[in-house]
């Protein structure tokens, strides 16, 4: 899908025939198919599951420029408005959340009834004035510089910070595969957005029903963002996970599951 003349922007449509819709974005630096062990189970509460890979990840086109949060943000809207999207459910994982944060704030009248924070990278990714969780920018410098010069040893290195409980070899290596799925030029760039954007002042304008899902032992977005999200969203409800890292959507997966679909059926 063409989200500018030439920015083709990958996107997936699953059960397309359901009564309701959920469109998901994935984190730094995965890709949609994040998202599996989710997809195995919304479409039998009838969700339509839609699933993009933002701008530089996965199969998208890997442009030089356009990974600030607005242009992220422009590029979600361009998927919802092709696809005709109604009333549906917005989700976003790590940097994904924080692109939704931005798309709500970009983008008032989004027809979105429901937004879904899995350990967002926000308000503040990084300790700033009046913010003081997250990184310093100096360790968000170091990651940058170690994208730029051993991206494979950094994704190493990440893939660590995911999980709280056991996991297979073979999980890891697959979750290594999707971050190295994703461009170098965007690995980067996303990182420097991170540290340099700040969405305390889009929250006021956040009204939709909001779930956080965040897990206790999360050393990437560490907890305090969601007890910051919680505090600073009006209608907001925080599912915390005592025993998940930063995959929160991995290390306690059936009570995610259980926990997401019972938020989505709330009235």
């Amino acid at each position: 899908m063409n989200v500018q003349p030439n920015v083709r922007i990958a996107v997936e449509d699953i059960n397309p025939a359901g009564g309701k819709t959920i469109l998901l974005l994935h984190g730094w630096p995965l890709n949609r198919n994040m998202f599996e062990y989710q997809l195995h189970l919304l479409p039998k509460y009838d969700y339509r599951c839609v699933l993009m890979d933002l701008r530089g990840f996965g199969d998208s086109d890997r442009p030089s420029d356009g990974y600030r949060y607005n242009q992220l943000a422009r590029d979600v809207n361009a998927v919802v408005r092709s696809l005709g999207l109604t009333q549906f459910t917005l989700a976003g994982f790590s940097l994904g959340g924080a692109v939704a944060l931005r798309y709500l704030s970009l983008f008032p009248g989004a027809p979105v009834e429901k937004l879904c924070l899995f350990s967002a990278a926000a308000p503040a990714f990084i300790q700033k004035y009046g913010s003081p969780h997250g990184m310093t920018k100096m360790q968000v410098d170091e990651l940058i510089r170690q994208a730029s010069s051993d991206r494979p040893q950094l994704i190493e290195e990440f893939a660590g910070l995911l999980f709280a409980q056991p996991h297979s070899d073979a999980m890891f290596s697959w979750i290594k595969g999707l971050c190295l799925q994703a461009s170098g030029i965007a690995t980067v760039q996303t990182a420097i957005a991170m540290r340099d954007e700040d969405l305390r002042s889009d929250l006021r304008k956040i009204t939709v029903p909001t779930g956080i899902f965040h897990g206790r032992q999360d050393q990437f977005c560490p907890f305090a963002f969601a007890q910051e999200l919680n505090r600073s969203i009006a209608n907001s409800q925080l599912f915390a996970f005592d025993h998940s890292a930063h995959g929160v959507c991995y290390d306690e997966l059936d009570s995610f599951n259980e926990r997401l679909v019972e938020f989505l059926q709330q009235k």
